[in-house]
């Protein structure tokens, strides 16, 4: 077991990542649904790609955006997982600090990759809706590919100088991160230094990211909503909004426990560390899980394109 009594030393070669602070003994237990989800994570993302992979029927604007999202989500997934079950079951608690900053970044890039790309999503459900005649016009390959490469480089872009900034502080105090992974304000409170810079920036990337995806994709319902509104028929009405409730599910799941995750790590103070903790494995593990099988469940194309694979097979 790994001695967390803190150390005085400056910029540590590793760090030691607690786990759930406070619920040391119930780790192995704890491993058990955190597993689970994951273990449906990669194979429900995996079952995505390849359903849209290997239909044509499927080559369509929105399950490209929703590919996207499959490979985000198993990124997002991969780069916590295995190392959080690696303290719950092995007790490796250790993580190099350059590792430490490369987890860092690859968590908050693409949890900003992941919100843009449910803005194309949003915008895709618009224009199918609001345009339909013009759909396959406006929104061609190229514009696909265009609007999900620039959901990859904001998130690249707005989170690379996180590294780069809790890289320049000393580490003087304690090289024990009270977390599972190497959350950026779990470990720049570690540092020795006026952090107030960090704190900051990654609040200002927050609102920014956030505050700009919600807007856009709230336009994009209100357009919606008046468009379907005005169409002749209570059925045609019904039909056209369930084109959009996996795209609005999917949001929830990923906007409420990120929310939730956010205002008690800045905003509450009396609430137990651990639960911080939880709350930010929520944010991470939940959406991988639950996009593919929402995804599934509810979108007509791909359960006819599963069913035709299952049946095919069996024949």
């Amino acid at each position: 077991m790994v001695d967390f009594n803190s150390t005085t030393f400056t910029n540590p070669s590793t760090f030691f990542l607690m786990g759930i602070p406070g619920l040391e003994d119930l780790h192995i237990w704890i491993s058990i649904p955190f597993c689970s989800m994951y273990i449906v994570a990669l194979l429900g993302n995996i079952f995505i790609l390849f359903i849209i992979k290997t239909e044509t029927a499927l080559h369509e604007p929105m399950f490209y955006f929703l590919s996207m999202l499959a490979i985000t989500d198993l990124t997002l997934s991969t780069s916590t997982l295995p190392k959080m079950l690696g303290i719950f079951w092995f007790s490796d608690h250790e993580i190099s600090f350059h590792a430490c900053l490369t987890q860092m970044f690859f968590i908050h890039a693409f949890s900003g990759v992941e919100s843009g790309l449910l803005v194309a999503m949003a915008l895709d459900r618009y224009v199918a809706i609001c345009n339909p005649l013009r759909h396959s016009s406006i929104l061609t390959n190229s514009v696909v590919a265009h609007v999900g490469m620039v959901a990859l480089l904001r998130g690249l872009v707005l989170m690379t100088p996180h590294p780069f900034l809790v890289r320049r502080w000393p580490y003087c105090q304690s090289n024990v991160v009270p977390h599972t992974y190497c959350e950026h304000m779990a470990v720049v409170k570690l540092a020795c230094a006026d952090i107030s810079i960090n704190s900051l920036y990654s609040l200002a990337v927050i609102i920014l990211i956030v505050g700009t995806d919600v807007t856009c994709i709230s336009l994009s319902y209100v357009q919606i909503l008046r468009t379907v509104f005005n169409l002749p028929s209570n059925d045609a009405r019904l039909k056209t909004l369930s084109t959009c409730g996996s795209h609005v599910c999917v949001i929830l799941t990923f906007y409420i426990p990120a929310l939730f995750s956010f205002l008690t790590h800045r905003f509450s103070k009396h609430i137990p560390l651990h639960t911080h903790t939880l709350l930010a494995n929520m944010y991470l593990l939940v959406p991988p899980m639950l996009n593919p099988i929402i995804y599934g469940v509810r979108t007509r194309h791909i359960r006819e394109c599963v069913l035709q694979l299952f049946m095919t097979k069996i024949n």
